[in-house]
């Protein structure tokens, strides 16, 4: 289990990955957070533009699986139907153990699977810990809060192995 906090793939956003690209590497499940990684925190719904992309994964044979740290009653619950995408909430990140389970779930291995999301010490270092592609984007909207968080993630994201825009 690794215990590394460098994402293996820096990108713009969720639309700066694509089907090939993920195909090209053999993933074939993508999990997802929500929350500021698919929308900023103020929104519940998808935009069209989300779900135009979640289409196109599904179309290519892209599996996904929404993965938040969200324990609001009904946001994930909501945006995750209105995506018609599975779901876990309260996941615990970086716990890799939600991630696990979604992969026997799915019936996926490490190599087969990829964990996109916006923050280095949850998202980015999850997926490490449960040996699949860490894909971490920038956040969509930065508060104060956010914004000393993005800063201190700024050494570890330069070190990331390839990046996106």
């Amino acid at each position: 289990m690794s215990f590394s906090l460098v994402p293996q793939i820096l990108a713009a956003d969720i639309f700066a990955i694509t089907p090939a690209w993920l195909t090209e590497r053999g993933v074939t499940l993508l999990c997802l957070d929500l929350d500021n990684t698919l929308a900023p925190y103020s929104e519940d719904m998808p935009t069209a533009r989300v779900l135009t992309w979640l289409a196109e994964m599904r179309a290519a044979g892209i599996a996904l699986f929404m993965i938040s740290n969200s324990r609001k009653p009904s946001r994930v619950d909501d945006y995750a139907a209105a995506c018609d995408m599975p779901f876990i909430k309260d996941a615990r990140k970086p716990s890799p153990k939600a991630l696990r389970a979604v992969m026997t779930q799915m019936g996926k291995t490490p190599a087969e699977t990829a964990l996109m999301g916006d923050q280095i010490f949850t998202d980015g270092l999850a997926a490490n810990r449960a040996g699949v592609l860490s894909i971490v984007i920038k956040p969509i909207a930065m508060g104060l809060v956010l914004r000393l968080r993005y800063g201190i993630e700024q050494p570890i994201r330069a070190l990331r192995k390839e990046q996106l825009k």
